[in-house]
């Protein structure tokens, strides 16, 4: 396989000149922090008043990590490094459950944002010769623009389709030719199901590419969507805190995400004790923020569980990769003192072939215990009036589960298309348990 690099130099760099790279980086972002009111007093206490107080990675550790909540207690502009006049862009977490998180950007932060993304897609085999077809919602979320704008730096004719009205979806690609699409997994897993509801011949489009992100999902749902559509899909990992995507991404080989280590520094830490982790030990990714002036982070605690291969890629990058980010901390579910991850029943559904695209975990109470009711949609060949094979079906899913989760679930099959659908990200828990309980 010949492999394409959009900055060979930087992509293939010397681990130890990657590395020095990264220190000149650090003292460049510590002392853009210093300017902000939030990280000049928190710096402060950790003993570091100037970027020469950095004088080698190592002195990273010394940076307090940074969390969410700092980020909305430091709302509108506590982690500011730069006049408002000379910001060009906001973005924003929708701030449904509080106070939103801001991040802003100079002309400059953008330019670079770009090259990173435009890193990642050209990276994947795509050139200035496809057509970009950009599914995902625009405005505030850091998905839209900024694939758009790597799309753009690398060349490619770019339509901001936006997310939804799937049908539209279809002409677009129909009439211009669209060979690239970026889109979440369940809005690719709709799609897939529309076609064959609306009648859309797979031969009608070009399309050969597919950039999934912003919601977790499994190995097997990226097989599945490969299957139904015949199409590549590559992993994209990204957040609005460092920039949104363009963070890490699976080059041609899809094994493992690259880190853009002159971008961002990744550590591994144990979410309780918060002590680092070895390469290829499971535990919560933090990131620092190399690449943006105007709203500096440091040691972001970013609530995803990763680990990091410890072997090289044989496409030749040295940036180090990640694995699949396997849910967040924060989404663990409690179900009668058992943790698990939602992440841990689409795997199990989704290598089933008998089952459909869309399930969803409902949790109440029953009694003093939970209740766990996995709604699963059976594939449209299997739904039948035969109550045999459906309740063969139901419990090949319940023992599977049972021994993935090690929690006796309660199944109920529903028709193809019959559960709701979400075209921005999938809201695949309904946790109806009482909050004081």
């Amino acid at each position: 396989m010949e492999y394409q690099y959009w900055n060979p130099e930087i992509e293939k760099m010397k681990r130890p000149e990657l590395e020095a790279l990264q220190l000149e980086k650090l003292k460049t972002a510590v002392g853009w922090a210093l300017r902000t009111p939030f990280y000049k007093e928190r710096l402060r206490k950790a003993g570091i008043t100037g970027s020469g107080d950095i004088k080698s990675l190592a002195d990273l550790r010394r940076i307090p990590y940074t969390t969410k909540n700092d980020l909305r207690d430091a709302f509108p502009y506590g982690l500011l490094s730069i006049s408002r006049d000379d910001v060009v862009r906001l973005h924003a977490s929708s701030g449904t459950t509080g106070t939103p998180t801001t991040i802003y950007f100079s002309r400059e932060d953008l330019k670079r944002w770009a090259g990173y993304v435009a890193r990642c897609i050209y990276g994947t085999g795509c050139t200035k010769t496809d057509v970009f077809q950009n599914m995902i919602t625009y405005g505030l979320f850091t998905g839209g623009l900024g694939f758009h704008s790597g799309g753009e730096e690398v060349g490619m004719m770019v339509i901001p389709s936006g997310s939804g009205n799937t049908t539209r979806q279809f002409k677009l690609m129909q009439d211009f030719g669209t060979t690239v699409v970026h889109a979440t997994p369940s809005f690719l897993l709709h799609v897939e199901s529309i076609m064959r509801a609306e009648g859309v011949s797979r031969d009608s489009i070009r399309l050969r590419k597919a950039f999934a992100g912003a919601e977790p999902y499994s190995e097997d749902t990226r097989k599945r969507i490969e299957e139904l559509l015949k199409i590549d899909v590559y992993n994209s990992y990204g957040l609005s805190e460092m920039n949104g995507p363009g963070v890490a991404f699976e080059c041609q080989l899809k094994n493992g995400l690259h880190l853009w280590e002159d971008g961002y520094i990744g550590e591994i830490i144990d979410p309780e004790t918060l002590e680092p982790l070895k390469d290829g030990e499971t535990g919560e990714l933090v990131l620092t923020c190399l690449c943006r002036e105007a709203t500096p982070i440091l040691r972001y605690r970013t609530r995803d569980l990763s680990s990091f291969y410890t072997e090289p890629c044989a496409c030749g990058r040295t940036h180090r990769r990640l694995r699949r980010i396997t849910g967040r901390t924060d989404d663990m579910l409690i179900i009668n003192g058992v943790n698990v991850f939602p992440s841990q029943i689409e795997e199990v559904i989704m290598a089933m072939k008998e089952v459909g695209n869309n399930y969803l975990i409902v949790l109440d109470k029953e009694g003093v215990l939970d209740r766990l009711v996995i709604k699963v949609e059976a594939g449209p060949s299997i739904f039948t009036d035969d109550a045999r094979q459906m309740n063969a079906l139901k419990e090949k899913i319940r023992k599977t589960l049972q021994a993935s989760i090690t929690i006796n679930p309660r199944v109920e099959l529903h028709e193809s298309g019959s559960l709701p659908v979400s075209e921005g990200k999938a809201k695949r828990v309904q946790d109806n348990r009482p909050k004081d309980l």
